[in-house]
């Protein structure tokens, strides 16, 4: 029964977000096989998991989308339901190269979705965004706000959720969770796994934490002109250990919930660029130059979740705050400077 201790299937398992989900699964009783093409991730982090949990996940190395192999792994491994991070997620690469988004992250979900169907498994829990919440127009941004893109990888979140919601109401069978992220940060505590993006980062976080360990000159606030507090871009920062924390209570939530639910992730408050820099600096006592430089196009001003749905429904709530994003962040990158290469 869903809930209970199950066997798991998570794609995507040994990168940020999924390695850490892939530990908190662990830790709640549940065997895990995880499904990798390793594209953005290193066989190292299965170690490490192994190390912190006390429990080595089994590896599979392949594509969603290699429908033989996702078969073979069903069938010897016969998970009860699968959590589904694999994907790509840079947004400017999408701009520039959407066929292969939308090849990779819609035509694979839809191969893996197949492929699940045929094996009779029905229980999904999709690593979804904010992003499809476009610009919004009120904030908080609650689960009703109207969902649409901006950009080519926010377009594949929307159309896997509407992928998901359509095969829910053919067949009532089918559990879904959307789970719309705001924006993860940090590192588990342990400093043992973290972010490790490939080339020069895209996010905030991983960018101060880069500056801090010397590999960038100093930080590039993009614009200081907004209508916010201190005129820098406002975003509602989650611990990664507490996202991962919140597929732990989907999967236990689709026990009694069939159809397609979605929820957002986040902790309610925004914090400013300017707030997660001084912070960074404050906690861990180390400087942070920064540089002002034009807005960016399509940025918003401020972009923050009400969590209440998630709180109600699935008995979730964000416990750690901007000061542990910023610790455990530096703990991950000063431990190791050149991530999972190192």
């Amino acid at each position: 029964m869903v809930g209970d201790h199950m066997r798991l299937l998570v794609t995507g398992g040994a990168g940020y977000i999924g390695s850490h989900t892939v530990i908190e699964l662990i830790g709640a009783g549940h065997d895990v096989v995880i499904l990798d093409n390793l594209s953005n991730s290193h066989t190292v982090v299965i170690d490490r998991i192994s190390e912190i949990s006390g429990t080595r996940p089994t590896l599979v190395v392949g594509d969603i989308g290699d429908a033989e192999l996702v078969d073979s792994l069903l069938s010897e491994h016969s998970p009860e339901a699968v959590v589904h991070f694999a994907g790509l997620k840079a947004v400017g690469e999408s701009v520039a190269q959407p066929l292969r988004y939308y090849r990779n992250n819609v035509a694979g979900t839809i191969s893996l979705l197949e492929r699940l169907d045929a094996h009779d498994i029905r229980t999904l829990v999709f690593s979804s965004s904010a992003t499809v919440y476009g610009e919004p127009e009120s904030l908080p941004i609650t689960e009703d706000a109207p969902v649409w893109s901006v950009n080519p990888y926010g377009e594949t979140k929307v159309q896997i959720e509407h992928i998901l919601s359509d095969l829910a109401v053919s067949d009532d069978r089918w559990r879904f969770a959307a789970l719309r992220y705001f924006n993860p940060v940090g590192a588990h505590p342990s400093g043992r796994i973290g972010e490790d993006p490939p080339d020069i980062p895209n996010n905030l976080m991983p960018y101060i934490t880069q500056v801090a360990v010397g590999a960038l000159d100093r930080v590039m606030v993009f614009g200081d002109d907004y209508d916010t507090p201190d005129g820098t871009g406002v975003r509602d920062y989650i611990h990664v250990v507490d996202l991962a924390r919140g597929h732990v209570a989907a999967i236990d939530a689709l026990g009694d919930r069939s159809g397609f639910h979605a929820w957002n992730l986040g902790t309610g408050v925004g914090t400013s660029v300017l707030e997660l820099i001084n912070t960074f600096r404050s906690v861990n006592e180390v400087d942070i130059p920064y540089e002002i430089t034009p807005r960016r196009p399509g940025d918003t001003a401020a972009s923050y979740t009400d969590p209440a749905k998630a709180e109600r429904d699935l008995g979730w709530k964000a416990q750690h705050d901007v000061a542990d994003m910023c610790r455990h962040s530096w703990r991950w990158q000063s431990r190791n400077p050149t991530g999972y290469r190192g």
